[in-house]
This record gives structure tokens, sequence and C-alpha cells, in this order.
């Protein structure tokens, strides 16, 4: 009898084997249920670059023969087609512009971006749906459309005006990087020379303007000053747009632990980045090495760019580029996990804003490859959705909480200048 009932648990416990999802199908299952919420795609500027924003002809379900022909010299990493596939379900649509630009012709750029991105949207009504709101994004979803939102790729976008940030917000954008490669007149960048310790005063207003709003405060980009600064400051949950770990890899733009630890407080999410040179320590040092080299060849060989171009292939052939890896992304994820929790955790590709992604995350098809590299390393399926798209819609839902919750307060006026 005993035997007989051990062998019965046995045949059970096999059973319930067999039957055990793999990997692969707890992947798909949670982005069945919840597709991915990419916070950072860089479309746009590939619009703006390659077509000057003349998208008549631009064909947007199938880009894989925008190639060496176009300006950008690589094929295009996103399209409707590569974004079914790789169950992107809703899109922060990045309108950045450059850094370099002065203010007043960066407001103009950010304006220009964000009217090609909603005529992009608005040409492909069966696929694309504008998002303004986190119920917006769900209805998209239940309609099997890609809900879009648009974010704006640093503050220098906005003219150092509080009266044009409530101008962006009104015309769509619902998130703002504060900064980007360069300092503004007030935040400190990830990748300037530190200029004013952080935040401003007239930044700080800036944040509580943008709470007021329902505008997600975007932290890639800024200097880990700023990013405490602001979460002095927040009322309401910060993002990362497109940020890794900076204990996985050292780069300024990845977010520090002190940083982490506080987001459980605060709400936020860092949507984790794919670009390689932010994911693998390897491949940072690489970059850095190549850079010390092409400045030791410019400086030996001065005014003779032949040489200089043929003696970097020759270093680079000897020395090749360590390649990042879905493995890389996802031990960015496991760290993050660790220090502030699985409900900080999102998704920001960077797609379109980089030369690739990882190997087997090359485009936004890559993204099933990485839920099923999470789900081998134990995620469960409720892991999976809050990462693939629950995090990031309750951060913008607790954005706009907020915004109702203060409806009644006045804009913070700000003097124009005499």
């Amino acid at each position: 009898m005993k035997f007989a009932h051990l062998a019965g648990v046995s045949a059970l416990l096999l059973a319930s084997t067999a039957l055990a999802e793999t990997p692969e199908e707890t992947a798909a299952a949670a982005l069945e249920a919840t597709p991915v919420f990419d916070g950072h795609n860089d479309v746009p500027i590939q619009l703006r670059g390659r077509w000057r924003n003349m998208i008549g002809e631009f064909d947007f379900e199938d880009t894989t023969e925008t190639g060496p022909e176009h300006s950008e010299g690589r094929t295009m990493h996103t399209d409707l087609t590569r974004l079914r596939e790789g169950k992107v379900g809703a899109q922060f649509w990045s309108v950045y512009v450059s850094a370099s630009l002065e203010e007043p012709q960066a407001v103009q750029a950010t304006i220009e971006q964000i009217d090609v991105t909603h005529r992009l949207i608005d040409r492909y009504p069966d696929e694309l749906m504008l998002a303004l709101t986190a119920d917006d994004v769900e209805a998209a979803l239940a309609q099997g459309r890609i809900a879009s939102l648009i974010g704006m790729e640093g503050g220098h976008s906005i003219g150092s005006s509080l009266a044009v940030l409530r101008q962006m917000y009104a015309i769509g954008a619902r998130y703002m990087t504060l900064t980007h490669s360069k300092n503004t007149p007030w935040a400190d960048s990830a990748t300037d020379a530190p200029e004013h310790d952080g935040l401003t005063g007239f930044g700080e207003d800036l944040v509580r303007e943008m709470n007021r709003l329902g505008m997600l405060a975007d932290l890639s980009h800024v200097s880990e000053v700023t990013m405490h600064d602001v979460l002095d400051v927040a009322k309401a949950p910060v993002i990362f747009s497109h940020s890794g770990a900076r204990a996985i890899n050292g780069h300024a733009r990845n977010v520090p632990d002190s940083v982490l630890r506080r987001l459980p407080d605060n709400g936020g999410v860092v949507m984790v980045v794919a670009l390689p040179g932010f994911l693998s320590e390897p491949t940072r040092q690489w970059y850095a090495a190549h850079q010390a080299e092409k400045a030791r060849l410019e400086t030996l060989w001065q005014g003779q760019p032949d040489i200089v171009e043929a003696k970097l292939a020759e270093w680079g052939a000897a020395n090749p580029e360590p390649k990042a890896t879905i493995s890389d992304m996802a031990d960015h994820i496991d760290h993050i996990r660790a220090v502030a929790g699985i409900d900080h955790i999102g998704i920001g590709g960077d797609y379109d804003g980089m030369a690739t992604g990882p190997v087997g995350m090359e485009d936004v098809t890559g993204y099933p490859a990485l839920f099923a590299e999470l789900a081998r390393r134990g995620y469960s399926q409720e892991d999976l959705e809050k990462i693939s798209l629950r995090n990031a819609l309750r951060a913008l839902r607790a954005a706009e909480a907020y915004a109702a919750s203060v409806s009644d307060m006045p804009p913070i006026e700000t003097p124009v200048p005499e």
C-alpha cells in the first residue's frame, strides 16, 4: 500500500512537470496579457534626419529597406510589422532634438517633432492610437492598436519657460527628460561638467509644475545629484525612460544604487535600456579604449585623416568590440529588482536612437527573447507582466491622480525676461 501510494505521488509529480510551462510559454503568456509598454523609441528623429519630416511616401509598415542609401547609414529598427512581432503594445515616441541647438531653435524643432509624430499616428489609424492618459493606453490595447504617447527628450526643448512646458503638454507631451547630453540652465546632465549642483530653484519649480500638470519627470540623462534633487521635490512617480543599473555598467547614464533605493518611496520606474554600451561593462570599456586610440592617432598623424582611419581600422581588427547580449540586459533587471523591487522595473529600448541593440535584440522584435530569458531566471508571469506594462502604466496613472488632486492649484508663474 505504501509503495503504491508513493508510486502514485511520483506519477502526479511527473505529470505536473510535463505540464509545466517552458520559459518561452511563460513569456508568451505574459506578453499576450500585457504587451510591452516601451519608454523610449527614436523613430521621430529618424523621420527628421532621413526624410526631413516629409512622410507622405514613408512606409511605416516595413522599414527594412531603409539602409545605407539614407543619411543614417543603417536599417531602421522599427516598423509596424516588427512592433507586432516584438509584442509592443504601447510606445513612448521620443521627440528628441539636438542639445546643441539654441533654446529658441530647440523649441521650434520640438514642436515640429511633435507635429510629425501626430501625423505619423494619424496615417495609421488601424494600427496606432494617440494616447494622452493611462485610460487611453488601456483603450488602445483593447482595440488591438499600439498606444502612442509622446515624450520630450531634453529640457532644452522648452526654452527654460514654464509657459512653453504647459503648451507642450497641451499638444500631447506626457514626459520630459530634464536634460540630454548637456546641462540646461537649471539642471545638471550626467554627461556634462557639473554647473548647478543638481537642480536650481527654477528646476525645482519646473518639477512641481510637471507634477501639477500630470507630466512624468524623466531622469534618464541627468546627473546623480539632479536625480536626488528631483526625488526630494517630486510628489508623483518619476521614470527613467531608457537607463540601466550603474552597479552593472558604470556609465554615468545609468542609475546608481543610491537612487534605486529611493524608488519604492517615490513609486518610480527604471525602464531598462537596450543600448550595448550601457549594458555590458566590457563594451563600455572598449568604447573608451577606442576613443583613446583615436585621439592618440589624431595627435600622431595630424592633418592625415586617411592614415588615422587606416590605423584605427587595424586597431579595431586586433581589438574586436565585445558584444552585449540579452543576458546582460537581464542582469540589469535582476539588479534593479534586488535593490528597488519588482514594482520599479520597465522597458525602454532606445531603438532607432542607437546603432543596434544587443545580440538577439538588434531591433524591436527582440522583446520576447528577453522575457523568455527572465522566465528562465525564475521570474513569474506576474513579475513579467509588471515589467512589460503594469509598472509603467501604474506610474502614469499615479501622475494623473496627483494632478487631479491638485486641480485647484494655480499654474506656477515666472516673469518673462525684460
